[in-house]
């Protein structure tokens, strides 16, 4: 008889709770989440909203309200929000606009790693960071 209710146990699990409570399945995890886990690529063809956060930027912030303030000083139409601003202004990008504002996204570290690249590709040369630095400074 015992052996009957150790064995009713064991196939439902320690506690009688059947495949519902089983600590494989239904446990949660505990802990710090993975960086990628439950997140998917995106496609930017696929995004439909986007974001700007300027609180950390008050000039800016300033900026685009002085704007959106002058644009809305009108009697009639829809009030004019960031969208329509963004929408009008975008098309009048240059590349040499794209080049400037992909220049000033680059760190310190990243504009030597470039001319590091460059001073190779020209010179068909294989230059380590140090190696360039020292050479580039004139260091001996």
């Amino acid at each position: 008889m015992n052996n009957e209710k150790y064995k009713e146990k064991n196939e439902m699990g320690e506690g009688g709770e059947g495949k519902i409570g089983n600590k494989e399945e239904g446990k949660k995890k505990r802990g710090r989440k993975k960086k990628n886990e439950g997140v998917e690529e995106n496609n930017p063809k696929e995004q439909n909203k986007f974001f700007i956060d300027v609180s950390k930027e008050p000039e800016n912030k300033e900026m685009i309200l002085t704007v959106l303030a002058q644009a809305n000083q009108k009697e009639h139409g829809r009030e004019i929000i960031l969208k329509d601003l963004v929408l009008a202004a975008l098309p009048k990008l240059t590349t040499k606009d794209v080049e400037k504002i992909q220049e000033g996204c680059l760190s310190e570290m990243e504009k030597v790693e470039r001319a590091l690249a460059d001073h190779n590709k020209k010179y068909e040369t294989k230059l380590t960071m140090g190696e360039f630095l020292v050479k580039r400074l004139g260091i001996n």
